[in-house]
């Protein structure tokens, strides 16, 4: 495996538009920059990238073009472009916003797609690595669902109350992949995955108005100033999970980003050291793309851009990227967590990581369930009820195909199948 990066600042001036609280919220400071980070991965035979950016979300027509135009650049397929968003709320408006067209930032995106097609050009001294995967529990989040016996759900960012009652699930994995060099053995490139919304830093009034990339920018920030890797943070199934100290300010959004630093280095230190459990010496990288047809929600339509307004059925589209045992699903949307979770259950590789904010920004993803008890969440989706289902289905039917394209064995009908393992399945360090 031989990997390439970049990193670029993509701050917006101070004045502009904010994404994701209200729609007239104009940034009156910076607290930290905004960046994006780029990866790219090089078995032999084919190349992935990966961009992970510190911005809300992006139109689905924008992605899909400068994907077609990064891929030409590298020699690759679009399918093999992922991009994600970390879901920044203290970004510019980087989404067409049906009521307010004017605030989608025109000028800042033609200088981001400048941006990357010059640092995608640059990307040429590609380091041969050693590749691990970790996987550890951290509670830094919650759900912000509260959910009543007869099944009527409140959002607690209004109710913060009955905030320690509620118990919805929460995806509380930090997933990662660690990259580290093979002449020098030292670490060289972290991807950390976690489920959050980035809002511990947006506190009401004057800290809900100052640029920041919340707590994924310190999260990378600590873990590069602490190992000397480079770093990208990839959002995970966040669309009902907040942090467990959401909307309180600066010091709440950094605390989080080094706890869960400390344990992506934790990870590091435990998979280096048992490469037997958590190395992938043969790694390869694949790809693959897949279309969902999805019906619109009657009435809900309008909560899209208008661009949409003539489709009765909406192509959504899912990319799965891996590396070596471990798949990233790239899903449109704000996908819930329990959906997330129902794709990671159903993996066929040994590990999944959902890439939120991947093909489109189109609101809320949630379970069949959501549409009968209701709350922001399932109020909020334009979809068909079954949306969600469909999307976990088409979700592990690509990882089937596409791990069965890369390892060959696999296309024997009993995989995966665990009765030759042992009952009590804790192998041995190394």
């Amino acid at each position: 495996m031989k990997i390439a990066w970049f990193k670029r600042e993509i701050s917006p001036e101070v004045g502009c538009y904010l994404s994701g609280y209200s729609a007239e919220d104009v940034s009156v400071a910076k607290t930290d920059d905004l960046f994006v980070t780029g990866f790219c991965a090089d078995d032999g035979e084919r190349k992935v990238l990966i961009l992970s950016f510190d911005v809300n979300g992006m139109d689905e027509w924008y992605i899909k073009r400068i994907r077609k135009d990064l891929a030409a650049l590298l020699g690759t397929d679009p399918a093999a472009v992922l991009f994600t968003c970390t879901h920044n709320h203290s970004g510019p408006e980087t989404r067409s916003m049906r009521k307010f067209p004017d605030h989608l930032n025109t000028a800042y995106l033609e200088k981001l797609e400048n941006i990357l097609k010059e640092e995608v050009k640059k990307l040429k001294d590609f380091r041969e690595c050693s590749v691990y995967f970790y996987s550890s529990r951290c509670d830094e989040n919650r759900n912000r669902r509260y959910t009543t016996a007869c099944n009527n759900a409140t959002f607690t960012p209004h109710r913060r109350e009955v905030v320690p009652i509620a118990l919805e699930y929460a995806d509380k994995e930090l997933g990662q992949l660690c990259f580290i060099d093979s002449e020098t053995r030292l670490p060289i490139y972290v991807i950390g995955n976690y489920a959050a919304h980035p809002l511990a830093g947006h506190a009401p009034g004057f800290g809900g108005k100052k640029i920041s990339a919340d707590y994924p920018g310190a999260f990378r920030e600590y873990v590069t100033a602490e190992t000397g890797a480079e770093c990208m943070f990839i959002s995970g199934a966040a669309g009902d999970l907040v942090p467990r100290e959401d909307e309180l300010g600066s010091g709440a959004a950094r605390q989080m980003g080094v706890n869960l630093a400390k344990a992506a280095i934790g990870g590091l230190i435990d998979s280096t050291r048992n490469p037997g459990r958590f190395g992938m010496p043969d790694a390869k990288v694949g790809f693959l793309s897949k279309i969902v047809k999805v019906p619109f929600r009657k009435n809900k339509i309008g909560r899209l851009p208008v661009f949409y307004d003539d489709k009765p059925v909406l192509d959504m589209e899912l990319q799965l990227i891996s590396i070596g045992d471990v798949c990233f699903v790239g899903v449109p949307g704000e996908l819930c967590c329990e959906l997330g979770q129902e794709i990671k259950w159903h993996s066929p590789f040994r590990k999944a990581f959902i890439a939120y904010q991947a093909t489109g920004h189109l609101g809320y993803i949630g379970s069949v369930n959501m549409m009968i008890s209701g709350g922001y969440e399932g109020n909020s989706q334009c979809f068909d009820s079954r949306c969600g289902l469909a999307l976990v289905n088409a979700s592990v039917d690509g990882m089937f195909e596409l791990r069965e394209s890369l390892f060959e064995n696999d296309a024997d009908d009993s995989y995966p199948n665990c009765l030759a393992g042992p009952l009590v399945n804790i192998p041995a360090n190394r």
